[in-house]
């Protein structure tokens, strides 16, 4: 099997319209409203003119002349779509009452009549882990040899859904999420989206080194405090890479700053690296965008990867009081600097138990 590389990134979200600007205010620690204000392109196809394909279609309008290169050189019968997602179309669905716009197909079978695609296309919905499982499925159909690239990632709109369910658990706060915070007490929702092109043996782009998947089988919507498999979906993604602990140079951490979540994750997280790599939440900055979290921060990872000549980390935006109970971890803050900055990993955590990790470095 070849190696599979990120060929193009394109995202969207509160902190910008384009993956250069998020990252850039990233960095910068810049706190807005965890909603796109970005105008959103309409859709001509009434069954498909919903705010989480409106999102793919900007994140499509960013990287147009790279997908009509990808259909030169394989085609439109080589291209499958993957899509994340946890809520699709639902406040349309709420308004309208038309089913077509809840089905969580509906973001991926957009893109393929879209582009006209014949191959494989589907949406992926596993809560929180949407987008690296999104990657995952994505490698299979390229290293099966059923598509020759893959457009893949995630998109979510806000919902009242979503927000009311998240209300019900008592998970959300009205300020600030504040991860890893002796005071933290919850999480704030976002949106947002991201979109991949993957292609095996490219000359340039970022590589996917390692994908781990486990679940937990302990509470549907709480994880287990000792992150158990956790490590081990990290370790499955470190020994599908051929790497060790000490060659991560950076994780984005789920980081949600819910109190059973930080536990779990700062727990695995010192098992597997103690505190000897640097490690962030960025929600703080988006938002938890749901299905689409996970391609949103991939995306930075990637642009952190790929145009970042001082090593400047993403930081994490929080209180400054990190909870005594527990274990130490090393919190990036705005000044971060890494001494070298060629492999990142991006952890995702949902509910049910799912856990997924990517692990994502510069061509080697």
């Amino acid at each position: 099997m070849g190696k599979i590389f990120i060929t193009k990134t394109s995202a969207i979200c509160c902190l910008g319209q384009d993956i250069g600007e998020i990252f850039k205010n990233a960095l910068n620690g810049v706190i807005r409203p965890h909603k796109i204000s970005t105008k959103l392109p309409q859709i001509e196809d009434s069954d498909y003119n919903l705010r989480c394909n409106q999102i793919l279609l900007h994140c499509v309008n960013n990287m147009r002349k790279e997908i009509e290169d990808l259909i030169k050189k394989y085609g439109k019968d080589r291209i499958g779509i993957v899509i994340g997602t946890t809520n699709s179309g639902i406040q349309e669905f709420e308004r309208d009452g038309e089913l077509k716009y809840a089905q969580f197909g509906n973001p991926a079978e957009f893109l393929a009549k879209y582009f006209g695609f014949t191959n494989f296309y589907a949406s992926v919905s596993t809560a929180c882990t949407s987008g690296v499982k999104a990657f995952s499925t994505a490698i299979k159909l390229l290293n099966s040899g059923i598509c020759d690239a893959v457009l893949t990632g995630g998109t979510e709109p806000l919902a009242d859904l979503p927000q009311y369910g998240f209300g019900a658990l008592e998970v959300l706060t009205d300020e600030l999420t504040n991860p890893m915070s002796k005071n933290r007490n919850g999480m704030n929702i976002g949106e947002g989206g991201a979109l991949f092109i993957l292609e095996k043996d490219a000359e340039k782009g970022i590589e996917i080194l390692g994908l781990g998947e486990t679940s937990d089988a302990y509470h549907a919507a709480t994880p287990d405090p000792e992150g158990k498999q956790a490590v081990r979906a990290i370790e499955i993604a470190l020994k599908q890479a051929n790497l060790s602990p000490e060659d991560i140079d950076y994780i984005n951490m789920h980081g949600t700053g819910t109190i059973s979540n930080d536990i779990m994750e700062a727990n695995a997280i010192h098992k597997v690296f103690d505190d000897k790599v640097l490690v962030s939440s960025t929600k703080p900055l988006t938002g938890h965008c749901l299905g689409a979290a996970a391609s949103v921060e991939i995306a930075m990872c990637c642009e952190m990867l790929a145009d970042n000549p001082e090593h400047r980390i993403l930081p994490h935006i929080y209180d400054g009081v990190y909870d005594d109970k527990l274990p130490k971890i090393n919190l990036a803050d705005k000044n971060s600097r890494a001494g070298k900055l060629n492999i990142c990993m991006s952890n995702s955590f949902g509910f049910g138990g799912t856990n997924a990790v990517i692990i994502m470095g510069n061509k080697r």
